[in-house]
């Protein structure tokens, strides 16, 4: 087990009334990589501000191995005043006992790999994804032992999150940050932890990557919810006896009395209710085949070209994601898709009464000095939906606000706030055609599941940029992906546009690769030699055959502990067993496929020796 390296216990912030989280503890260990999710509001930047030591906690403590260096990326990227590109990477490692040959070589190596080119360049000035590319550099040339990541992914372009992928795979310390990219997540977390007053613990930890805690957790929420069930029936018959009259009960002990009342608030603790915005997309009329048609289409910008040649129709169920690095064009394009921009050359045909709604990245549409229930109401108190009238405090819940936030300026909103305000505006406008300029911003995994169920849901076409690469794969039926394609190129999906972004970077590799380096001639000898079993691996296949039984019985009980009824009120019990379960899981799933292993190369050689029949 590596050691730990930093370690947190029973820590608790609150900002007013409502505490954020309450007795978290988590241990950090020797190259551990933590990625934290949550909904928003639940306390992942300031917790990752507590570990880092930059917010102190109400109560708890704090643990660093002495002479620990840890480096926090914030979400927000400053700079001190008349800095360049060079001078942060140079001031980054001023406090460390560097020789001035290794200190310019780290400098040299991290502005090559991180594709600055005016390296004299005020850091100021920067576009928000390369003041972003900036502060992730600066922090990693450090070289830490813990690195502290919150929202590295916001303001980077799909190129600038596979260069921090990149520089993360090469990175030795441990690594803790939060993050609502799916794609992110997979790639580089190896332990899942999400903060979430719904888990008694205020949080819910497991080891593996985002997939695996998606299905870890869905067994821990199944058992509590049996479990919930259990504790429901008693209760209700508990309920049923406190109702009876007096006489009913002159007999009955006082301990029941409050025993009956402290099962009532642990079914309460333990409910697991998660609210969730509500989004469906208004369909408009039109029933065109056609919605939108290009011909040859071409952008210029100052004598520019962005994207040219470009022939494809939009119809009636068209996903077409797009997809490149900041300042290429993208939102050049929905804006001559919109039909805001006109075309340079070509010919663009729209369905007749043609109804685009379109969501700004900017969000420009929306007034900061409006109060929320004008800008989800215009007029009077009544919003109408597909037709039929809501009331504004009803929609306004709908995407999780609050009746009194219905009077607060949208400049007191925040980000995600202001998103699901613009949301409900587009939705209550029928469309043919969505246009949505970066809708992810800002939204936590819970709000972007509900976006894609009702993108998939929408019967229209939907143009769609973004550099959330899960919902690209959710969501798009075809991909038009800018970057060294002869002005931008169509592809099946996001995953055929990465590969080709390869090729692109490694032609020869990828040609030599096509290539087979012999003759078929010599085919036969380049087949892979068919060998038996060692005698160790003879035993341990034995083994395997006697354990697999076992462990399937282990899992099996482990499996029937997790259901019984009586862990209901135990969370910490409810856990261990929960993490007995897993291990036993991942024991049984690890023999099978060792098993199967060693089976295919035993039956393998019997076939290519005559011993038995191949067929």
């Amino acid at each position: 087990m590596p050691a730990p390296l930093l370690s947190a216990t029973s820590i608790s912030k609150r900002f007013g009334p409502n505490p954020l989280f309450q007795d978290i503890t988590l241990v950090v260990h020797e190259q551990e990589r933590i990625g934290m999710i949550g909904a928003n509001g639940s306390g992942k930047s300031t917790l990752m501000k507590i570990l880092s030591l930059s917010v102190d906690p109400d109560s708890g403590t704090v643990s660093y191995r002495k002479g620990l260096q840890s480096s926090l990326v914030a979400q927000e990227d400053t700079f001190p005043e008349h800095a360049t590109v060079t001078t942060v990477l140079e001031q980054a490692l001023d406090s460390l006992p560097l020789s001035d040959r290794e200190r310019a070589s780290r400098i040299a190596v991290m502005l090559g790999s991180a594709n600055f080119v005016d390296t004299d360049q005020l850091a100021a000035s920067l576009s928000g994804g390369w003041r972003k590319r900036l502060a992730l550099a600066a922090s990693i040339i450090r070289q830490p032992e813990v690195l502290f990541l919150d929202e590295p992914t916001n303001h980077l372009d799909i190129e600038g999150i596979l260069w921090l992928e990149e520089q993360l795979a090469d990175f030795r310390g441990a690594l803790l940050f939060v993050s609502h990219d799916r794609y992110f997540l997979e790639r580089v977390a190896e332990r899942m932890v999400e903060l979430d007053r719904r888990y008694p613990s205020g949080m819910l930890s497991f080891d593996g990557a985002y997939s695996d805690f998606l299905e870890q957790r869905e067994m821990y929420l199944a058992a509590r919810r049996s479990q919930e069930a259990s504790l429901a029936n008693k209760v209700r018959r508990e309920i049923e006896w406190l109702r009876r009259g007096p006489k009913a009960r002159r007999t009955k002990s006082k301990s029941r009395i409050k025993n009956a009342h402290v099962m009532i608030q642990t079914l309460s603790d333990t409910q697991l209710a998660e609210e969730r915005a509500r989004f469906a997309f208004s369909p408009a009329s039109s029933r065109s085949d056609e919605l939108l048609k290009l011909e040859q289409v071409e952008k210029r910008i100052a004598n520019r070209v962005l994207f040219s040649n470009l022939t494809l129709t939009l119809t009636p169920g068209t996903r077409l994601g797009v997809i490149g690095p900041n300042g290429c064009g993208k939102s050049t394009l929905l804006k001559t898709l919109a039909g805001t921009l006109e075309p340079d050359e070509g010919k663009i045909t729209r369905a007749p009464n043609l109804r685009v709604v379109m969501f700004d990245q900017l969000r420009t549409s929306l007034n900061r000095d409006q109060t929320l229930r004008t800008a989800l109401c215009r007029e009077g108190d009544q919003v109408y939906f597909n037709d039929k009238p809501i009331h504004v405090a009803s929609w306004a819940r709908r995407f999780l606000f609050q009746t009194d936030q219905l009077n607060v300026p949208l400049r007191y909103l925040s980000g995600g706030e202001q998103a699901r305000a613009l949301f409900a505006r587009c939705m209550v406008e029928p469309a043919d055609v969505l246009i949505l300029d970066e809708p992810t911003n800002d939204l936590d995994i819970p709000t972007l599941e509900v976006l894609e169920e009702s993108l998939s849901e929408f019967v229209g076409a939907i143009v769609l940029v973004t550099h959330d690469r899960f919902l690209l794969d959710r969501v798009a039926t075809k991909v038009f992906g800018f970057g060294d394609f002869e002005h931008g190129g169509l592809f099946a999906s996001y995953a055929q546009w990465e590969r080709a972004r390869e090729q692109l970077d490694a032609p020869d590799r990828a040609e030599s690769g096509a290539r087979s380096p012999q003759g078929s001639a010599d085919a036969s000898s380049s087949k892979p030699k068919r060998t038996a079993l060692t005698f160790g691996e003879k035993i341990e296949l034995e083994k395997l055959e006697k354990a697999i039984p076992k462990l399937e019985i282990k899992l099996q009980k482990r499996t029937s502990a997790l259901s019984d009824p009586s862990h209901a009120s135990d969370s910490n019990k409810l856990q261990e067993l929960l993490n007995e379960e897993v291990a036993a899981r991942k024991d049984l799933d690890a023999a099978y496929a060792r098993w199967e292993e060693l089976e295919a190369k035993k039956v393998e050689f019997e076939a290519a020796s005559g011993l038995i029949d191949p067929g």
